[in-house]
């Protein structure tokens, strides 16, 4: 069964309505392989109909996140993407002065996860994070003090 199948019928049988608005969003990020924004997503959704709304496309986004069947990682800068499971366990690294972000898909976060899960009970369910800090030019060039993260981004 083709991945958005799969997310379709679980959504189902959890009580959900499945609209043809809502089916097309799922159908979008569920075959996206990629990270993608709520933009991102209605822009694909329109190539197939312009009935999908942005209201509609981020009530879907957020419905999946509820469910654990999508992720979002807040980047910074009002920038929110989404991904699914089979995008698998990574790390987002945002540069807080230059906004680069750097996908980091072998760090050892599995270790911590458990850990967590084994000292507090605290289970984070799939695993996708955005650090916020410098990138190596960055911080290179002497912009440590740039950007404390004190709500300046």
């Amino acid at each position: 069964m083709p991945h958005c199948h799969t997310f379709m019928a679980r959504l189902r049988e959890r009580g959900y309505r499945i609209t043809p608005q809502r089916e097309i969003v799922i159908e979008v990020i569920a075959h996206s392989g990629r990270h993608m924004s709520a933009d991102d997503v209605l822009r694909e959704a329109h190539k197939r109909a312009k009935s999908v709304n942005r209201a509609t496309v981020y009530r879907t986004l957020e419905m999946l996140v509820e469910e654990g069947l999508a992720t979002r990682a807040n980047l910074g800068a009002g920038r929110v993407v989404y991904a699914t499971g089979k995008h698998g366990p990574h790390l987002h690294l945002v540069c807080r002065h230059c906004g680069s972000v750097m996908e980091i898909r072998d760090a050892p976060i599995g270790p911590l996860l458990e850990d967590l899960r084994e000292r507090y009970g605290f289970d984070s369910g799939p695993s996708h994070f955005a650090i916020q800090g410098l990138c190596r030019t960055c911080s290179e060039a002497g912009q440590k003090g740039a950007h404390n993260g004190g709500g300046n981004n």
